[in-house]
């Protein structure tokens, strides 16, 4: 049946999209040269569009860099940590003991979650949007105050505050959210940590900052800078393409960023920090990577236009649309026919979460979409 399907996949890719994706022809295939400094990652069976992975990286020079580190393997990572710390440090502005090197920003998040909300602490989120830190928190104790989204899929700031009483230790922010994709106004986002950070902790996950489009749009370090009651999370594995190496980083005044290191479980290794050091010098990757996510998800927006579904202005690697049925009937016909989609995420259980993958990747997508419609 896989290789069916695959054939199903060849087939439909040179079809052309039912006459959809014009577009397509417009975007240039990658060189030779291309292929190896970008790595395009090779068509699976089934093409999975259900993480938010960059399907590009670890790019030819973080491959490089890695290698000629491989010796180093011997060593325990905590001196090449202090290096990585010093450089996020410089780029942020803001001192070396800020930075918190962590396995991905899930490690961040789960363990900025425990410090301050073990054992009956009450974190303020909403609902959907990232679940590791609250589902984690959950097991060590904590309570969750759920806040739903608002009509415009964004974060209800306003009944966010309302909810925070002595026993909030923290509120979580995903911006742009995932699975939602929607950005918060510069000023309403400025003005509510401003204010809410008096009160208690504030956590920005800003996974997704690389993709936003909206020019000098703020990160929440501008307030971990003014020593605000801040925690900002960041990682490599979304633009930077290094999702299965786990490395991410939390950015906070010193005195939040002792407490949360000393819980640090797993932290990172010796090739991830080496790769990192790297990817933060290739801006060619890093453009490439933007301008490509940029390509997929206009081809995505003109097949769900074709289609007549609603869709959200994405300010991330991922698309999230009114599927128009239940999200689990149509995740089975989509993985029947090659293509592993988002899962649910209640209550929008009528709601279809893709991420962006490379050209031929989004392609085949359009065409089993088009297929099951």
């Amino acid at each position: 049946m896989g290789l069916n399907r695959r054939n199903w996949l060849k087939s439909a890719a040179l079809i052309g999209g039912y006459g959809l994706l014009n577009g397509v022809n417009s975007i240039k295939p990658l060189t030779p040269n291309e292929h190896i400094k970008f790595n395009p990652r090779l068509l699976s069976d089934p093409i999975r569009l259900s993480s938010n992975e960059n399907p590009y990286g670890p790019s030819q020079r973080v491959r490089n860099r890695i290698q000629k580190v491989f010796d180093d393997g011997c060593r325990y990572p905590y001196e090449y940590a202090h290096g990585l710390e010093k450089i996020l440090a410089k780029k942020h502005g803001v001192p070396n003991e800020s930075i918190v090197i962590t396995g991905g920003s899930t490690e961040g998040l789960k363990i900025a979650g425990i410090t301050f909300t073990a054992s009956g602490g009450e974190i303020i989120a909403a609902k959907p949007t990232f679940l590791a830190m609250m589902q984690y928190a959950q097991m060590w104790g904590a309570n969750i105050n759920w806040v739903p989204v608002d009509d415009n899929y964004g974060y209800d700031l306003q009944e966010i505050e309302k909810r925070i009483s002595s026993k909030t230790k923290m509120v979580f922010i995903c911006n742009p959210n995932n699975p939602t994709s929607t950005l918060l106004p510069a000023n309403s986002l400025l003005d509510f940590c401003n204010s809410v950070s008096r009160k208690t902790i504030v956590f920005s996950d800003e996974a997704y900052y690389d993709y936003i489009d909206t020019p000098n749009y703020p990160s929440m370090v501008e307030l971990v800078k003014q020593d605000k009651n801040i925690i900002v999370s960041k990682t490599f594995s979304k633009v930077y393409g290094m999702a299965g190496m786990r490395i991410g980083y939390l950015v906070a005044k010193p005195e939040l960023a002792d407490k949360i290191r000393t819980n640090i479980v797993a932290m990172t290794n010796v090739y991830a920090i080496e790769g990192a050091k790297e990817a933060l010098l290739d801006h060619e990757f890093y453009d490439f990577s933007l301008q490509k996510n940029k390509e997929a998800k206009q081809m995505i927006y003109e097949t769900l236009n074709h289609l007549e579904l609603n869709y959200i202005k994405s300010h991330t690697n991922f698309i999230f649309f009114k599927s128009n049925q239940n999200i689990n009937k149509l995740g089975k016909q989509m993985l029947a026919k090659g293509v592993k989609i988002g899962r649910a995420f209640p209550p929008f259980i009528d709601h279809c979460r893709i991420s962006t993958g490379t050209i031929e990747e989004v392609q085949l997508f359009s065409q089993v979409l088009l297929s099951v419609y």
